[in-house]
């Protein structure tokens, strides 16, 4: 608990992924990949709500009927401006702190959540962040967390459409603007080209593999874990090595009339 203040975990999440549809509900460890990634944002010591921002499309009907499930909250908004529909859902939990967690991200780690909090509440910061505008980490297990107030200002402010699509962008891009705390990794955890993001079928055989191996010993496995893992098994690191990750693309020709 941050004293004081309400932090809420936000987990973006839709079916019409378009490289990998469907691909929340892909089976790690015999549950869908968000019921996972639910479970281990639920771990923190500091967040105080874990809601999941999906769309008002019918095709995620199936994202809201999971979520029930495990009695997760939801929220609903539009599909393109992510930005407004994370907002939306950070507002209607009455977020002071609002970290974000993504839907393809099936190793995110509570501990390194809790250590973005931290740094964010430790400071006079807009937004702590681990693997944004530096890649260190693994792609996958990066972190955001924002002063909720700054992210409402930008979601009244912004318009262009990298910045609606990428909730959060124009804040964690522009240090020079905004006041972002950044963590690096070091030591073994320094591995910017292992991808542990869900995006493909390439990182869904690496990612079973990694389920399949640490979840049925240790549930709550950490992210040095699954590095340590990885680390003996080049056969598995290689099944993605040559996804291209994408990146926000931010230019004069791409403004919103209206948000």
């Amino acid at each position: 608990m941050i004293a004081g203040k309400k932090v809420v975990t936000t987990i973006e999440a839709r079916m019409t992924s378009t490289r990998l549809p469907g691909k929340i509900l892909m089976s790690l460890a015999g549950a869908p990949a968000l019921q996972r990634i639910i479970e281990r944002h639920r771990r923190s010591t500091l967040v105080d709500e874990v809601v999941v921002a999906t769309t008002t499309n019918e095709t995620d009907d199936p994202v809201v009927a999971l979520c029930e499930a495990p009695g997760c909250p939801y929220a609903r908004g539009s599909e393109e401006d992510v930005l407004a529909r994370v907002v939306g859902a950070g507002e209607a939990h009455r977020a002071d702190i609002l970290v974000q967690g993504y839907g393809d991200d099936p190793c995110v780690d509570w501990r390194y959540v809790d250590h973005v909090v931290q740094l964010l509440a430790g400071g006079s910061y807009d937004c702590a962040v681990s693997n944004d505008t530096v890649d260190t980490f693994p792609t996958g297990i990066g972190v955001c967390a924002y002063s909720f107030p700054r992210l409402e200002e930008r979601a009244r402010e912004d318009r262009e459409r990298a910045y609606r699509e990428h909730a959060g962008y124009s804040i964690r891009s522009q240090p020079e603007r905004f006041r972002v705390a950044t963590w690096r990794a070091e030591g073994e955890m320094y591995w910017p080209r292992l991808r542990l993001t869900l995006d493909t079928p390439e990182d869904y055989a690496l990612l079973s593999a990694v389920y399949d191996a640490l979840y049925p010993v240790h549930p709550d496995f950490s992210a040095q874990e699954v590095v340590g893992f990885l680390k003996n098994r080049p056969d598995l690191v290689i099944l993605n090595s040559s996804v291209v990750q994408r990146v926000p693309d931010v230019s004069a020709s791409a403004k919103m009339d209206a948000t």
